[in-house]
Formats: C-alpha cells, sequence, structure tokens
C-alpha cells in the first residue's frame, strides 16, 4: 500500500491515492487550469493526454493560437490516433513574429474554435478535452471570459477539461478544481540559447 510508504504523521500527497480506490471510484471529470508565465503549460496538458490513452480513453485537443508552425508533438500525437483528436483552430500568433493576417481573421478564427471545442465537448464522446491557449485568446480580446464559463457550464460531467495559456482569469480560477501556475525561474533564452527541437517545440 502507498499509505505505508509515508512517515508516521506525514501528510499524505493528493497524487497517492491507493489504486483500489482509484479503480472503485465513479468517473469523475474535473476542470485542471495550468497557467502563468513559465514553460510547461500545454506540455503538462499533453502529459495529461499520454496518461489518459493509457487507459483507452478518448481525448480531445483543441488549440486556439498556434497556427502553422511545425511542433514536434503534431507528429507524435499522431501515433495516439485513434484515441486523440487534434485540431489547430487557431491562425497563428497575433500582432507578432510573422503575422500578417487581419485581426478580423484571427478573431473568426478564435470564434470557430470556440464553437467547435463547445460541440465536441457537450457530445459526451471524450473523457479529456485540452483547449490549448485558449486564455491567450480570452488576453487578446478574441473571445470573452463569459465564453469560457460558458464552456465550463456546458461540460459533461464525466468529461475533465483542461484550460492553458498565460493570465487565466480569476473567474476561471475561482470554478476550476486543480489549477497550476508554472512561474520562470531561469530560462535558456536569457542566455542566448535559442528554442530546442525536441525540448521546446
Amino acid at each position: 500500500m502507498l499509505s505505508e510508504m509515508n512517515e508516521p504523521g506525514e501528510k499524505r500527497s493528493p497524487d497517492a491515492a491507493d489504486a483500489q480506490a482509484v479503480e472503485t471510484e465513479e468517473p469523475r471529470g474535473l476542470v485542471l487550469v495550468n497557467t502563468g508565465d513559465g514553460k510547461g503549460k500545454t506540455t503538462a496538458a499533453l502529459g495529461t493526454v499520454l496518461r489518459a490513452v493509457g487507459y483507452g480513453y478518448r481525448c480531445l485537443i483543441v488549440q486556439f493560437i498556434k497556427g502553422s508552425w511545425m511542433y514536434g508533438e503534431l507528429k507524435s500525437i499522431k501515433r495516439l490516433e485513434p484515441e486523440v483528436e487534434f485540431y489547430r483552430m487557431g491562425r497563428g500568433f497575433v500582432g507578432i513574429v510573422d503575422d500578417n493576417l487581419p485581426r478580423e481573421e484571427h478573431e473568426k478564427a478564435a470564434r470557430d474554435a470556440l464553437a467547435f471545442a463547445r460541440e465536441k465537448l457537450t457530445s459526451g464522446g471524450y473523457r479529456l478535452v485540452v483547449l490549448d491557449e485558449i486564455f491567450v485568446a480570452v488576453t487578446l480580446g478574441l473571445i470573452s471570459v463569459r465564453d469560457v464559463l460558458s464552456l465550463l457550464d456546458a461540460r459533461p460531467p464525466q468529461t475533465t477539461l483542461i484550460l492553458t495559456g498565460r493570465g487565466a482569469p480569476p473567474e476561471v480560477i475561482e470554478r476550476a478544481d486543480t489549477v497550476t501556475e508554472m512561474r520562470e525561474v531561469k530560462h535558456a533564452f536569457r542566455k542566448g540559447i535559442l528554442a530546442q527541437r525536441g525540448v521546446d517545440y
């Protein structure tokens, strides 16, 4: 038993649940928020997807911002089909880097992603849904906090919903079951080291 590994009087980690308790507990979806200025928000969400696939659960990933850039996870996720469905709905980073699109196109893409995510989420066909960079879409004014709260209201009780991105609104944090804030302590970029393939993208 995992509990026997703890010292007397030591508080038990929330992640150290007995296997028997996990097996007998009724499926219950949660709302998870990965936010903060540090790296790892999307990476943590994808790690949860990997875990869910291990149990044969159907998973959905909808990206709100990242556009046509190539990321290593795009290739690896293909290997997780059909359990994982992945949709890139954004038109790329807004107003920075190589963005030459009118803002209206970004707004339409975000609204389309929102409608698509709602349709898929409310179908009840997924145990895990990831809405990647949705908070960036909110911060940029492409969609509203009310839109995100409406998705929380529409979530089937058995579906876990992960929302990622910097600047999670307080109203969403209040509603979430688990909130993790990634904080930058050091970053290789500060030393002039560019993003590394297989690590950063």
